[in-house]
């Protein structure tokens, strides 16, 4: 399963680095789509690695959703724990410049389930090089 597989690490700063700027500040010029994907899939698919497990749902549409965190497998239908956010929010969180708290008391972060929260524990996943 690609979700599984580990992400090289020398892949994952190249992909947080064509993005930086834009995170740093809002109004830089957007990345390419390419480069957004990338980011957003390589940061992911590292919580998966880092946290394997299939009990809570992590969705940044419309590029990726991994399943993290050890707990009981779901496998139909809605998972119980899902967190859903947008590219950018999730780029945020993955790098440290948002706390998932913040963001999900502003409404940036949908996390439902007794067990969506616990994904904070494992953010961030990669600093940006402004950092």
């Amino acid at each position: 399963m690609a979700g599984r597989t580990t992400v090289n690490p020398a892949e994952l700063r190249a992909a947080v680095a064509a993005v930086s700027d834009w995170l740093h500040d809002e109004s830089a010029p957007a990345p390419a789509r390419t480069d957004l994907a990338a980011a957003v899939r390589t940061t992911a698919r590292t919580l998966a690695a880092s946290a394997p497990g299939h009990s809570v749902e992590v969705r940044v549409p419309p590029f990726v959703a991994v399943q993290c965190i050890e707990g009981p497998r779901h496998t139909r239908g809605t998972p119980p724990n899902v967190v859903e956010t947008d590219p950018r929010t999730w780029l945020l969180l993955a790098t440290g410049l948002l706390d998932f708290a913040a963001a999900e008391a502003a409404g940036s972060v949908t996390a439902s389930g007794s067990r969506a929260g616990e994904v904070a524990h494992w953010l961030p996943i990669a600093r940006t090089s402004a950092d």
